[in-house]
């Protein structure tokens, strides 16, 4: 009934906030060590940011259809919940290395998701996150910047946006981390 029963590459499944749903189905599976703890750094940052960013300008999810907002909402908020829960367990790395071992996952997310904007049917239809090389971008801010710079160059400032709050977002980490150890060392 949505859409008049053609499906809409737009609702595709692979945004920056779906990428959990593929990496915790992986976690199980990966041995204890650098990859499964780049993973729970990645969820923990980027994941986090991205939950956190729908929230806050949620218009890509509100109002399609009840079912969908109520999902939209309930889905972020279990971003937001993920990477505080792997902040509290400990299982990412609070080092700046551990942050550069999250970008190849991140990028290579931004491969596949420019591949699916490219070759998915009906030229423009898919936006995975957000960088469509067909349009511009329809995040505030980034929108009006793609219509003075262009669509790509505006497409690249958008990843590395990303990649500066998922950068803050860790060392907001970092502190905390070293704020409850101090505070622990003086009782």
């Amino acid at each position: 009934m949505i859409d008049h029963r053609h499906y809409d590459w737009w609702y595709f499944p692979f945004q920056l906030c779906s990428l959990p749903m593929y990496l915790c189905l992986v976690l199980p599976f990966l041995k204890k060590g650098s990859k499964k703890t780049a993973i729970c750094t990645f969820l923990q940052d980027f994941n986090l940011l991205g939950g956190l960013a729908a929230l806050i300008v949620s218009e890509g999810f509100r109002g399609i259809h009840w079912t969908l907002t109520l999902h939209g909402y309930v889905w972020h908020l279990l971003l937001v919940c993920i990477g505080i829960f792997v902040f509290i367990i400990g299982r990412s790395d609070l080092s700046w290395k551990g942050y550069a071992r999250t970008l190849p996952i991140f990028f290579a997310s931004c491969v596949l998701a420019f591949l699916i904007n490219i070759l998915a049917p009906g030229h423009g239809q898919a936006d995975m996150f957000y960088i469509s090389p067909y349009y511009p971008s329809t995040q505030p801010i980034f929108h009006e910047i793609a219509l003075h710079i262009g669509i790509l160059p505006a497409n690249f400032l958008y990843l590395v946006t990303i990649c500066i709050g998922a950068a803050l977002l860790h060392l907001i980490f970092r502190r905390l981390s070293h704020w409850f150890l101090s505070r622990a060392a003086d009782e």
